[in-house]
């Protein structure tokens, strides 16, 4: 049986690919200081053939928590769109706070722990209290819960337990 856990090229099956203007090996080298089990891969450039300059970068591949990505440079054909993101599981109030502010400088806030990066890919930062408390058989709670964090832009795990408690 093949280890799920392998990070070398083609052992994933699915492998996110970003198409970037021509920041693709500077957004690789963001995402890997953003997240702590990453790591880059491979930079492919561009040759005489085309049809980017000569030495520039083509293509690069990077792993972030496990998993592959593939970042392109094609030109501005293409934009990101909150309609794709990547939604990041955080443990508690800490991480959600650590990833927002790494993933937010020079990119924008959105609503209910959203952020569009300064490179437009967007990013969902969510804490994993939000889907338990979500997730309660009790609908009065998660309604509440649900009230609350429509009204959040980062995501406060404090004030979704008080919205939970009734406390809001």
């Amino acid at each position: 049986m093949a280890d799920t856990n392998d990070q070398t090229a083609g052992s994933q099956k699915i492998t996110p690919f970003l198409w970037f203007d021509t920041q693709a090996e500077e957004a690789m080298n963001f995402y890997v200081s953003v997240f702590r089990n990453s790591r880059k891969g491979n930079v492919s450039r561009y040759g005489d053939a085309g049809p980017g300059a000569k030495g520039s970068v083509m293509s690069a591949t990077f792993w972030l928590e496990g998993v592959e990505f593939s970042a392109l440079n094609a030109g501005p054909h293409f934009k990101f769109s909150p309609a794709t993101s990547f939604f990041v599981h955080c443990k508690d109030q800490q991480e959600v706070d650590e990833y927002w502010d790494k993933l937010l400088e020079g990119g924008q806030a959105m609503q209910c722990g959203w952020i569009t990066d300064k490179f437009g890919v967007t990013w969902q930062i969510i804490p994993d209290a939000l889907g338990k408390l979500l997730g309660d058989p009790d609908r009065e709670k998660a309604g509440r819960v649900m009230k609350a964090m429509m009204k959040m832009v980062k995501i406060d795990v404090a004030g979704l337990k008080r919205a939970y408690d009734g406390e809001n």
